[in-house]
């Protein structure tokens, strides 16, 4: 499976664990024309499919089924199948793809033509982030942890164990081929605007 389409603008947002990487895509969304798709609800919903918890590892061994299956620009080639497919979609200025876990992803990005954006902030930021929203992001099983287990799980994401192959999550290698970064510190979202869009080349919008 390799989905193109030359006439795409995309961005494909990365980053560590309660960053912000969907805040980006729903901002990109909202305000400047673009279409927002999660890749993670794409494995969420086959989660439900298949009748598992929706918890991480069960997230991760069917990534890594999938780009086994598929080649591990799979998600991204999803989500670029999912744009074509719009009725409207030249209504849009681009896409934006959230959130690339696998060095595959952010090569087929790249070869679309399109830009990564790394999102990171403070680890304990990050986890009181998620711990205060675990409601109203509707992922408990997934975000009830401890600040070791928060920790440890991103170790996990972010290098594969010795001898891995290239289908499992390497969010470092991502990070490693990313073309633009911003930190989400300050829990203001008109400050988080302004660094995300001003990062990806984009005019912040006025009376933000």
């Amino acid at each position: 499976m390799h989905v193109m389409n030359p006439a795409l603008k995309l961005i494909g947002v990365a980053g560590t664990n309660g960053s912000g990487k969907d805040t980006v895509g729903k901002i990109l969304s909202e305000h400047y024309g673009f279409w927002f798709i999660s890749v993670t609800e794409l494995l969420r919903d086959e989660c439900r499919r298949r009748g598992l918890p929706v918890e991480r590892e069960h997230l991760r061994a069917i990534s890594a089924e999938w780009r086994r299956e598929h080649g591990t620009g799979v998600l991204v080639d999803k989500a670029v199948e999912a744009f074509n497919a719009l009725p409207d979609k030249d209504k849009y200025v681009g896409a934006v793809a959230a959130s690339l876990r696998n060095p595959g992803e952010a090569d087929r990005v790249h070869k679309q033509g399109g830009t990564v954006l790394w999102v990171d902030a403070d680890p304990e930021i990050r986890y009181r982030r998620i711990q205060s929203n675990v409601l109203g992001r509707g992922r408990a099983a997934e975000d009830t942890k401890t600040f070791e287990q928060f920790l440890a799980e991103e170790e996990a994401e972010m290098h594969p164990p010795v001898g891995a192959d290239a289908a499992v999550l390497n969010m470092a290698a991502v990070k490693e081929r990313a073309d633009r970064f911003v930190e989400n510190n300050s829990g203001k979202l008109n400050v988080f605007e302004i660094a995300a869009v001003t990062a990806l080349g984009l005019t912040p919008r006025t009376g933000i």
